[in-house]
């Protein structure tokens, strides 16, 4: 499998060097690895490819679902997988369903009656019935982080399986089939492009692609409905801030963003960093081709 991932934080400039790379390297497609673009219609808040940049390069794992659906990263890593071994470069800055494509994780599967059962039992209840089913799994999950004893139990007690014996867990950096290259910015020029994004994305219409998609039939899912950008605009259009502050929260929560991605990619030993000063394209894309070349 020939393949190599462009990696980093949100406005660094992946897809570009990513397109540029695959153009350079010819007959190559691009797979982006983004837990929202698989989602038809939520276009200009994820950055999705355009229909130029599309016909320029094949894409895949874009617009895979209707934003009304749930998309777990089980179902991602499925589709991944029905891709077959097609060079391809990767391109998101999802680091959960990055690992699992890169990795192939061992991942659990999904029971949401068992989890909305779980949700109205006290946590503390929750975590000690956790730290006695579990203890591998409690020493690495916060006793007042819900979500996290919640999905352990759920887990536990859908699979008949302790929570801790899916994989080695994202503690392990294990040999990759995929090559990885970072794009890092000095952290006050990166907190700038992500302004500048995104007032670029508000100037393109963001708010009236998410007043469409609240009106289509049924909606946005939980999850959709959580992405960066449109979570803002939905409390704005529902009347709780104004469209002003929407905008300044989306700044604020994609800079906080940058960081956990940075955060999430850096603790990776098999990351080959590029340090980007101007021009992500000229300065990155000898890295990318320069991996595919080895892979």
């Amino acid at each position: 499998m020939r393949r190599v991932a462009v990696v980093g934080p949100t406005a660094s400039g992946k897809s570009s060097v990513a397109l540029h790379a695959a153009e350079q390297l010819g007959d190559i497609d691009l797979i982006s690895v983004d837990s929202m673009q698989v989602y038809r219609g939520m276009d200009i808040g994820t950055a999705k490819p355009t229909t130029a940049e599309q016909e320029r390069v094949r894409h895949h794992l874009i617009d895979l679902v209707e934003p009304s659906q749930e998309f777990t990263v089980a179902e991602f890593q499925a589709a991944y997988r029905a891709l077959g071994d097609r060079p391809a470069i990767l391109v998101g800055g999802t680091g959960l369903y990055h690992r699992a494509v890169i990795d192939g994780l061992d991942l659990p599967g999904e029971w949401p009656d068992i989890r909305r059962r779980l949700t109205a039992e006290p946590l503390d209840a929750l975590y000690a019935r956790l730290a006695a089913a579990d203890p591998a799994a409690a020493a690495k999950i916060e006793p007042n982080n819900q979500r996290r004893v919640v999905r352990a139990l759920e887990v536990i007690e859908g699979s008949g399986r302790r929570f801790s014996s899916f994989g080695p867990g994202l503690d392990a950096y294990p040999p990759s089939p995929v090559a990885q290259v970072g794009l890092r910015w000095d952290r006050p020029v990166l907190s700038a492009r992500i302004e500048q994004r995104v007032h670029q994305m508000m100037n393109d219409g963001l708010l009236g692609e998410a007043e469409r998609l609240l009106a289509a039939p049924g909606g946005l899912s939980r999850t959709a409905a959580q992405a960066l950008g449109y979570k803002e605009l939905i409390a704005h259009l529902d009347g709780h801030t104004s469209l002003d502050a929407a905008v300044k929260q989306i700044v604020v929560r994609t800079r906080q963003f940058a960081v956990r991605q940075l955060r999430w990619f850096g603790r990776d030993p098999r990351v080959a960093w590029v340090d980007v000063e101007h021009d992500p394209v000229a300065e990155a894309v000898p890295a990318v081709l320069a991996a595919f070349e080895r892979s």
